[in-house]
């Protein structure tokens, strides 16, 4: 018997370029031996899709073609398939014949598959006497086998990278947890930032650097794009650690001491600092706190609403922000660390209600670097307040916008 003279060239308008010809050197130098699992090298092609270059629906058609050849494992000469262009759309789940087409093409050039086109273009086999394949014409899954260790390596390298991916991620999320709530610790507490003349001003500086780090973060990158920026926020997170670690010691003589004052002083685990109404000391002993009055929370926005357009609010809150005392207790931290003054907080208060001044500060927080001064503009929002050319309404719907469409582009 004469042996098989496989076609090099496609049949038609179709041109042949060096790298149709590559393919078919690499698929006829593999050893006949050779033999592999069809659907493990498929799943290694669609793990590392991106370093081939292919895509879903090329992909699909792939899973087709494979299901057309009987044996799972691809092994010996016999691996051309020969399905019509109906039969092949109907494998892959109705795909128009132009797209089908295109998707062909898509696997050829990418050197997955290898066009053995007949005189005519039609794809079909010829059986010898006892019912063999003698020749065949159609699609070659040669490459498929010569190329699985390739496959097998390109997946591997993806796979590594996304584990690298999500392990900076996390990292970056714990740091950005632990200086969040570190801050909020030290402005609480009463921390001083300058330790023997040393460190930055104040909290607010601390705050505005770690902000710089955050806005630095792009939606989609990969991992030595953000392993220098999990690096910065890990040495920010030691340094504030070590700031608060080194007033505790310092604090340790005295401890003792003011411990039971302290005791005496917080007994009231509901009290909140700035937040609470003050009453004159003629009074005599002070009432307990009421929850905030009907003008703060008259024309305020569900709280679900206002955290989906502020988020950023949430990592400064100890334990959660389960509702609006929580919210405002949050808020009360965040405007120290944005450097707004007691005095322009307590005007937008009177001004708009607790609640409302709150949101704002949430806000201000979220545009982050877009807000130059954030006590100058919550007292320019205050005068726009006071004479109504004011809302919230929009400032949040444009926050939640903004967040919708960063979603989209990544």
């Amino acid at each position: 018997m004469e042996e098989q003279h496989h076609p090099t060239t496609p049949f038609g308008r179709r041109s042949l370029t060096l790298a149709h010809l590559a393919s078919q050197a690499i698929a006829k130098a593999r050893p006949p031996e050779r033999a592999v699992h069809k659907w493990n090298v498929f799943r290694a092609i669609c793990t590392a899709r991106t370093r081939i270059g292919v895509s879903e629906r090329a992909l699909t058609v792939l899973d087709a073609l494979l299901t057309f050849h009987p044996e799972t494992v691809l092994t010996g000469d016999g691996l051309i398939v020969f399905p019509s262009n109906y039969q092949l759309s109907l494998r892959a789940h109705g795909m128009a014949p132009a797209t089908l087409r295109r998707h062909l093409a898509v696997l050829v050039d990418a050197g997955l598959i290898v066009r053995r086109d007949s005189p005519n273009g039609k794809r079909y086999a010829r059986k010898g006497r006892a019912g063999e394949v003698e020749t065949a014409f159609g699609f070659d899954l040669s490459p498929l086998v010569a190329r699985a260790d390739e496959f097998e390596a390109f997946a591997e390298a993806v796979r590594a990278e996304e584990r690298a991916l999500k392990l900076v991620r996390e990292r970056i999320t714990l740091c950005r947890r632990d200086i969040a709530k570190m801050i909020a610790t030290g402005i609480e507490e009463g921390v001083p930032t300058r330790q023997g003349g040393q460190g930055p001003a104040d909290w607010a500086e601390v705050h505005a650097l770690y902000r710089g780090l955050i806005e630095r973060i792009p939606r989609t990158a990969p991992p030595a794009v953000l392993e220098p920026i999990a690096e910065e926020l890990s040495v920010l997170a030691d340094e504030i650690l070590i700031l608060l670690e080194t007033h505790i010691k310092s604090q340790i003589p005295s401890a003792n001491e003011s411990q039971t004052e302290r005791h005496k002083q917080n007994s009231n685990p509901n009290t909140l600092p700035e937040l609470e109404p003050r009453f004159p000391e003629s009074q005599g002993a002070r009432p307990a706190p009421n929850p905030p009055s009907s003008r703060s929370s008259e024309g305020s926005f569900p709280l679900g609403m206002v955290l989906d357009a502020c988020p950023d609010v949430s990592d400064y809150a100890k334990g959660g922000i389960s509702n609006w005392r929580d919210f405002l207790a949050t808020a009360s931290v965040v405007r120290s660390m944005l450097g707004v003054s007691p005095s322009a907080f307590e005007e937008a208060q009177n001004v708009m209600g607790d609640i409302p001044a709150a949101i704002v500060i949430a806000a201000i927080l979220q545009r982050g670097s877009a807000i130059a001064s954030a006590g100058g503009y919550l007292r320019e929002l205050t005068r726009k307040a006071e004479t109504g050319e004011f809302s919230l309404g929009p400032m949040l719907m444009a926050l939640i916008g903004s967040r919708k469409r960063e979603k989209k582009r990544a």
